[in-house]
């Protein structure tokens, strides 16, 4: 009986996690652009995350501004989110992940480049 009950407990440990919401942001960005420029449209609600391995110790260090970067990234006229929300999360106890997830909406600047068709 107590090898069963030591079993349950290692096996909720290793499953366990937590995740906790650090900001919520009107608008958010890492780029540069033109703030007074009248071409701004909202664009798709998109993800970006940052993350590191957890192997008995973490083998990284995440960080927001690399998932602020992948969120925008993901469509080449975007400069910006808004509507942005910041978890940080941990899925580990000797072994897992964790890392900030970004969320939020494209704002699309068609006056740049290559963007004066976009939706």
């Amino acid at each position: 009986m107590k090898k069963m009950f030591a079993l349950a407990v290692v096996g909720v440990a290793l499953l366990s996690g937590c995740s906790a919401r650090v900001a919520d942001l009107t608008i958010g960005s890492t780029k540069n652009y033109n703030i007074n420029s009248n071409h701004f449209i909202k664009g798709a609600r998109v993800t970006g995350e940052d993350s590191a391995p957890v192997v008995i110790f973490p083998l990284g260090i995440p960080n927001v501004k690399t998932a602020i970067d992948n969120a925008i990234e993901k469509d080449k006229c975007s400069v910006a989110l808004s509507d942005l929300v910041v978890t940080q999360y941990n899925h580990s106890f000797l072994f897992g992940k964790f890392g900030f997830i970004v969320e939020g909406n494209q704002v699309i600047d068609r006056s740049q480049p290559g963007c004066e068709h976009a939706n």
